[in-house]
């Protein structure tokens, strides 16, 4: 992937925050209870699965897993000297940038203004308007200040623990968080929200994968459109293959089996490896969103 740099002040680099290795606060009460349970039994891998729930949960609740209501954020300029690598903050401020100016136009386009999302990469914890953020979640958006939270150790696992390399993987996993962002300006959140409400787990959980593959779709379509610094295509010829890799190693039946459990797809929350490289090849393919849909709601 071809992406400039510069600056943005929708990112907030809050890695130098003191405190970031906070436990869980508010409504983490059910989360200080399932990690190290989760952990004892299947390890980070199993984590990894709880976590990839939570980036759902707490996108259609407001507050998800996390429950209602955590501690105000806190903005730009936090006290504490930043741990972000170059290449990771180059990474979170391009892409930032860059899915900014595409779906702009997009909306622009369609004749509706784009309200930008902000970005915040921190370390251990961070409060959000979904509760308390920790690490362990990995990467998640939340709808109640419509922000982006990530701790940049999450890319190193991507390559480490799960194969996920190359350079396109992390761009891939901020621009799905991006397109939740869409599907809340969209209003596709609040509406997957009110069918959970009245559907039993496993009917609930194909809403929910719904939702997560079109937003891995809405991120080919960001890919498919991101412009290099020369203007040219910023899509290099083996970003395909890397986006799919991760679409790959992140799909529910992937983890799951990686974890030593059984595949049971009425459990799925985001899809099977299948599910997510199909959704993630669409978008890329077509670059238009009108594609994407996989919503049951």
């Amino acid at each position: 992937m071809r992406l400039g740099d510069g600056n943005d002040s929708d990112f907030i680099d809050a890695t130098g925050r003191s405190g970031g290795s906070s436990m869980l606060g508010g409504g983490g009460g059910i989360l200080g209870f399932l990690i190290p349970l989760v952990l004892s039994r299947f390890g980070f891998v199993g984590l990894l699965i709880l976590a990839l729930g939570y980036c759902a949960l707490g996108g259609l609740g407001g507050g998800g897993i996390l429950g209602g209501g955590g501690a105000p954020t806190q903005q730009q300029g936090e006290a504490g000297k930043s741990t972000l690598s170059a290449e990771d903050g180059q990474v979170l401020r391009s892409t930032l940038i860059s899915t900014d100016q595409v779906w702009g136009e997009l909306f622009r386009a369609a004749g509706q203004t784009y309200r930008e999302p902000q970005l915040v990469a921190y370390r251990g914890g961070y409060p959000t308007a979904c509760g308390q953020g920790q690490a362990a979640f990995g990467p998640f958006y939340c709808p109640g200040d419509s922000r982006i939270y990530i701790d940049p150790s999450f890319f190193n696992e991507l390559k480490t623990r799960f194969g996920a390399s190359g350079d396109f993987a992390p761009y891939y996993v901020i621009a799905h968080e991006v397109g939740h962002h869409i599907q809340n300006l969209e209003g596709t959140l609040d509406k997957a929200s009110r069918a959970q409400a009245s559907l039993g787990k496993a009917e609930g959980n194909a809403v929910q994968v719904g939702v997560e593959l079109q937003a891995d779709c809405y991120a080919g379509v960001w890919a498919a459109r991101a412009k290099a610094p020369d203007g040219s295509r910023a899509l290099d010829p083996d970003d395909l293959a890397e986006g799919l890799r991760a679409a790959e190693a992140i799909g529910d039946d992937a983890l799951m089996s990686q974890a030593g459990q059984a595949v049971r797809p009425e459990s799925f929350t985001h899809g099977s490896s299948a599910q997510r490289m199909e959704a993630l090849k669409r978008g890329l393919e077509s670059g238009n969103p009108s594609v994407c849909n996989y919503n049951r709601v």
